[in-house]
């Protein structure tokens, strides 16, 4: 054998996995597939059941793209004449399994031309959902913090859904001396606000760490309003801490208040910062708040779903938040994001909470 050979097989070899793995691959085996099957039906009608055309056009719904799908389905048509062509007698029940099959393949060609636009098939289009999903929980990863400082993020989505319209976006500046921390709450609840908040969150990424803490909410104000969205609103808060003094600037658009916890006192206490919310009105400005986390205190943001629900005014929602979240603390401040809002809240609304925590 030719010493070249062996190399050149490895291009092929990859050659024909992505084209195993593409639209006319898949499509191909399919076809054969169930060639396959209408050549079993011809030889053994009595053995072969005509159904067995059914299962590659299954596997095409899951499998293939809206732009091969429907030739597909017209092949599977065509099959299904076939079979019938080689029946031995056309029962009742035959006759309905073939009226049934006809339908849904028809059924399958007119519902793939209107959904045209994605081009993907189903298992495909979830992946990539579900990528999506992952880069809006990416974008909150908490940095690595230097030793004294805790930050924890909780997020519950109205329902249990996988999407939710409140996201965090978290990220570092100046060198790992400063911490950028946004809690953003899309109009809508659950998968209706989750693909405006897989598109917010990514230009929110992006903004936070490359603009000073006074234009970031200025920035993704402009942003939404070149949107355009029919519910393009947004409220949002912005925390910038420097790590080295525990300085803070706060900045909030439309947003529930912040909450402060005085290690001194044992108090809590509500920060009025107080902005417009995102996506309505141009050339808007954010009046920042300035204060201080002494060693031992911690910061709560949160979206309203953890302090409003039906018939109850908002400040009694944030007492009882304070409440819960004091009891909570006597345990210890690990996991207390979690606790707190798996406690208190609406289930039927998203829940987000974002706690920063300087340790004594």
């Amino acid at each position: 054998m030719p010493a070249g050979l062996p190399v050149a097989s490895g291009p092929m070899i990859a050659v024909g996995r992505r084209w195993a793995r593409s639209d006319a691959g898949i499509a191909s085996v399919l076809a054969l597939a169930l060639a396959g099957v209408v050549v079993g039906i011809a030889v053994m009608p009595e053995k072969v059941p005509m159904n067995m055309v059914f299962l590659p056009l299954v596997l095409g719904i899951l499998f293939l793209s809206s732009r091969v799908l429907p030739w597909f389905a017209a092949y599977v048509i065509l099959a299904l004449c076939a079979a019938a062509f080689f029946q031995e007698e056309f029962t009742p029940r035959i006759v309905v399994a073939l009226a049934v099959m006809l339908s849904v393949a028809i059924l399958v060609i007119y519902l793939t031309v209107q959904r045209g636009q994605l081009a993907v098939g189903p298992l495909r289009g979830q992946s990539m959902l579900v990528d999506l999903r992952d880069r809006i929980l990416a974008q909150g990863e908490i940095p690595t913090l230097p030793d004294g400082w805790l930050v924890q993020s909780a997020l519950s989505s109205a329902g249990g859904s996988p999407f939710a319209g409140d996201f965090f976006v978290a990220t570092t500046s100046e060198r790992g001396q400063r911490i950028e921390l946004v809690v953003v709450d899309v109009s809508g609840k659950g998968e209706a606000a989750g693909t405006r908040a897989l598109q917010l969150s990514g230009a929110m990424g992006g903004l936070v760490g490359a603009l000073p803490a006074h234009r970031f909410l200025p920035a993704a104000n402009d942003y939404l309003l070149q949107r355009s969205w029919e519910e393009g609103f947004a409220t949002a808060v912005h925390l910038s801490v420097d790590l080295a003094t525990g300085i803070f600037e706060l900045r909030s658009a439309g947003h529930p208040p912040a909450l402060q916890r005085h290690a001194g006192s044992g108090r809590w206490e509500v920060l009025g910062a107080e902005g417009p919310v995102l996506g309505v009105v141009e050339d808007v400005e954010f009046v920042g708040l300035r204060g201080r986390l002494a060693p031992g205190d911690a910061l709560l943001l949160y979206t309203d779903g953890m302090v409003e629900e039906p018939r109850r005014d908002i400040e009694l929602g944030i007492d009882h938040m304070m409440g819960e979240a004091e009891s909570l603390l006597r345990r210890s401040w690990d996991g207390l994001a979690e606790r707190l809002v798996d406690l208190v809240g609406s289930p039927d609304d998203d829940r987000a909470l974002l706690l920063i925590h300087r340790r004594s």
